[in-house]
């Protein structure tokens, strides 16, 4: 809220937040109603784990856009799930490559109605998907969802709930590559939670201490 008080009635901003923050309740709910229905919200983007090194939680990027009012888009927000587009770095980081980034950004120039840029290789992409020219929605990449359409969520801005899935993708996925993630995944967060737990020992002993 303070980061988006502070932009001018042009300004733009990108956020990234826990995914949690896209579908919690109360308080986190008033304040995606707020963005959504003053037509500030522009595009979200849901990223895989491991693309932070002190973080390996999955996260959602919130791109904000005040300017957005006035525009022919003013009704749509842009949802993509970039959860399974990433290079493997190594077992425990992933990132995108200039290819697949330069290919996102040209889902948002399309649905932005930009021309698009291809000095990175992302042409492939974009004919691979039949989006070269023009946006279109893709099943399990991407959705331009209504405002009406996001009330109907509970003003939820995980996209996931929009884009729907991928179903040839489904079709081709190795089921145990998948599992084997998941395993990793969760052996990762069992570790970060006994830390935090040792942590919040050690804070409980000081306190008792000086009690």
């Amino acid at each position: 809220q303070i980061f988006y008080s502070a932009l001018n009635e042009k300004g733009r901003a990108g956020f990234v937040m826990a995914n949690s923050a896209s579908d919690a309740r109360y308080s986190e709910r008033e304040i995606r109603k707020r963005l959504v229905e003053e037509k500030a919200v522009d595009v979200v983007v849901s990223l895989s784990s491991n693309f932070f090194y002190t973080v390996t939680l999955p996260c959602t990027v919130w791109f904000i856009d005040k300017g957005k009012q006035n525009s022919a888009r003013s009704d749509f927000v842009l949802f993509i799930d970039a959860r399974e587009i990433f290079t493997q770095i190594d077992r425990t980081h992933r990132e995108f490559t200039s290819k697949q980034l330069e290919f996102l950004a040209n889902i948002v120039r399309l649905y932005r109605n930009e021309d698009i840029i291809t000095r990175k290789g992302s042409d492939t992409l974009l004919h691979k998907y039949s989006i070269a020219s023009r946006y279109i929605d893709i099943p399990g990449l991407c959705k331009k969802a209504t405002i009406d359409e996001i009330r109907d969520y509970e003003y939820s801005l995980n996209p996931g709930r929009y884009v729907g899935i991928n179903q040839e993708y489904t079709e081709e996925l190795n089921f145990q590559e998948v599992f084997l993630n998941l395993v990793e995944e969760f052996e990762q967060l069992s570790d970060e939670s006994e830390e935090l737990k040792r942590k919040i020992s050690t804070v409980s002993r000081r306190i008792s201490k000086e009690r």
